[in-house]
């Protein structure tokens, strides 16, 4: 089973992942835990040019080609062979991603990008799809509070996370039998909890 977590910045998805994964692995499922952009060699080198601050002078259409990039390697390398023995593949963002930053956010065309994604993924779409759904000023402090993670995209204006906010909460309700809606703004032990619930419902049912 192919299952996403996606989110805004701040939404703690990337810190909710590695207990989500631990407590699925005692429940006897075999888990792969990988990200976007990333999860290969070639991906994480692509996340390097994407996310270092120095490259502000990517245009919105480069950025879209290069996550891109990135996404058909992982698909390919790692994704689908996973999926194809068994393994329940965990990924920290996937597609939506894009139509939420790139489509949403940079106001690009969503036909446009979902025939793209198709063409990058061939195809493949998750099973499931967690949104941690956070405040933009909310999630934005949280980004505050750790200069580590602060990276080219963080640094967007605020009314551009806002548009990929409303972004995320238009595909979820679109698409309502792939996408649970967890707010990301209650304690973390109750964010992973109802994670877990939304998980464990989709994989035994």
């Amino acid at each position: 089973m192919f299952i996403t977590l996606e989110g805004p910045e701040g939404s703690g998805k990337s810190s909710q992942l590695p207990a989500l994964a631990e407590f699925l692995r005692k429940a006897g499922y075999d888990v792969v835990v990988t990200r976007e952009p990333g999860g290969t060699v070639v991906g994480d080198q692509i996340r390097d040019v994407l996310m270092k601050m120095e490259n502000v002078s990517i245009v919105p259409r480069t950025e879209i080609l290069l996550f891109l990039a990135a996404r058909a390697q992982h698909v390919e390398e790692l994704i689908r062979p996973a999926l194809a023995e068994g393994k329940v593949v965990l990924c920290d963002r996937y597609g939506d991603s894009t139509l939420a930053y790139q489509g949403y956010g940079h106001a690009t065309d969503l036909e446009t990008l979902r025939l793209l994604l198709d063409f990058a993924t061939g195809g493949l779409r998750p099973d499931l799809t967690l949104l941690l759904d956070v405040p933009v000023s909310k999630g934005m402090a949280r980004k505050r509070e750790n200069d580590s993670e602060w990276n080219r995209l963080d640094a967007y204006t605020e009314a551009f996370h806002e548009r990929v906010r409303q972004g995320y909460l238009s595909l979820a309700a679109a698409e309502p039998d792939r996408w649970q809606i967890i707010d990301a703004s209650q304690t973390k032990q109750t964010v992973q909890d109802e994670m877990r619930a939304a998980v464990l419902s989709r994989l035994q049912g």
